[in-house]
């Protein structure tokens, strides 16, 4: 009793937990901020803006709502081949995973597409279907979709087939099976496969924007970089990563949470 008491205290939905973590993160960032001063100092301002200036300049970018608008435009990208992704990569995952001769089929197939390097997938789609939104959504989940069917695919692969077998003795449909027992057990992949994902995904949309379109995150920092507006180029860079931060923390981590809940 005493063993399991103290288990619990220390567990990660303790008061005490929680309380240590948030002063591990303020610390943490402090840190961060704490040597940005200190590189800016020793590098000169030219070459490292200080907090402070990357910080008015990023006000001054929303007064303009170019911040809001180019941001909007970028995260509609994002969300767009993610949704994609993710569905095309399940999907073949789990065929994959359950029908041996159509992994065999296509699995040299997925070792090419993780193997192609992103920028050649982007210029081609350029190349193939012109500067057009279609063409850049494309080469973002086309990028993606292989990593999202390999960890379904193994998560397929370690299913029990005690709770398959369990499901056949009480008749389950395939529509149950997949529902009650298949998805529950997969859902730590799939989560994974989203994280994964979305680091991964907005990093390829700010590469196509560079590339070929007008509006962006992308399109702006390559605008910058012509101007060598280093203050600039930070501002909306620290932007689109406090978002995805965001995402992390109130999306990803408690979907994780569920998946993980009976650890």
């Amino acid at each position: 009793m005493l063993g399991k008491h103290a288990v619990r205290n220390f567990s990660n939905d303790t008061p005490l937990f929680k309380r240590q973590s948030s002063i591990i993160t303020v610390l943490s960032i402090t840190a961060f901020i704490g040597l940005w001063l200190i590189c800016s100092y020793l590098l000169g301002s030219q070459l490292l803006p200080t907090p402070l200036t990357v910080f008015q300049r990023l006000l001054e970018e929303a007064r303009t709502e170019s911040l809001f608008y180019h941001t909007g435009i970028t995260l509609g990208r994002v969300a767009f081949s993610f949704i994609i992704a993710m569905a095309v990569g399940v999907s073949l995952g789990l065929v994959m995973g359950r029908v041996t001769i159509i992994n065999q089929l296509f699995d040299p197939w997925l070792v090419f597409f993780l193997n192609i390097p992103a920028l050649v997938i982007i210029i081609l789609a350029y190349i193939w279907a012109g500067l057009t939104e279609v063409a850049a959504i494309s080469a973002v989940a086309i990028n993606k979709i292989p990593n999202v069917v390999v960890t379904v695919r193994e998560g397929v692969k370690a299913l029990d087939p005690q709770l398959q077998n369990m499901a056949h003795v009480f008749k389950f449909g395939r529509w149950k099976i997949l529902r009650h027992v298949v998805l529950p057990q997969l859902e730590p992949y799939i989560v994974a496969a989203a994280r994964s994902g979305i680091a991964l995904i907005w990093k390829i949309v700010l590469v196509v924007e560079l590339l070929g379109r007008n509006n962006g995150v992308g399109f702006q920092l390559h605008l910058y970089f012509q101007l060598f507006d280093i203050a600039a180029i930070i501002a909306w860079a620290l932007t689109f990563i406090i978002i995805m931060q965001a995402v992390e923390f109130f999306i990803l981590q408690p979907l994780e949470n569920h998946a993980t809940r009976w650890r």
